[in-house]
């Protein structure tokens, strides 16, 4: 995935959670409606400038691929917990941190900040380049 196409995706609407999550819908074996649903609320760092939506929706996609659902196979709880360290070593390689407002340098949760976002143009600027890494980093994870 392109900055060009993030940033489409962006200016229809998605956030950054849905833009990565969705993008691996098919290779996890679900739909894009789905995946758009089940991220929805974790964009801009669950709205609060917290964890950063791109990881979370990456997160996620490790979860489907790789999550333990079943208590008689224990172990599978280990393997998602290492492809999770393996996504968190390969993200925090490349940027300083895994929170949205130390990422941005802004707090979205508040409104003046969240103003000098859109005015240093970030969320169309910095924001996409990252969604791009993070499917890349994922891409190599999955």
């Amino acid at each position: 995935m392109n900055e060009e196409r993030v940033k489409e995706l962006f200016m229809q609407g998605y956030d950054c959670s849905q833009v990565v999550l969705s993008n691996f819908a098919e290779q996890l074996e679900i739909d894009r409606d789905t995946a758009n649903r089940i991220s929805a609320c974790f964009g801009g760092g669950m709205m609060e400038g917290e964890t950063c939506g791109a990881v979370t929706g990456a997160l996620m996609a490790v979860g489907l691929k790789y999550g333990h659902f079943d208590t008689a196979d224990m172990g599978q709880k280990g393997i998602m917990a290492s492809k999770t360290a393996e996504f968190k070593a390969k993200f925090l390689a490349q940027y300083k941190s895994c929170i949205c407002k130390e990422l941005l340098g802004y707090d979205i949760s508040k409104p003046k900040e969240m103003e000098k976002v859109s005015e240093e143009g970030l969320l169309l600027s910095f924001c996409p380049k990252l969604v791009k890494d993070v499917t890349k980093i994922l891409e190599n994870v999955l």
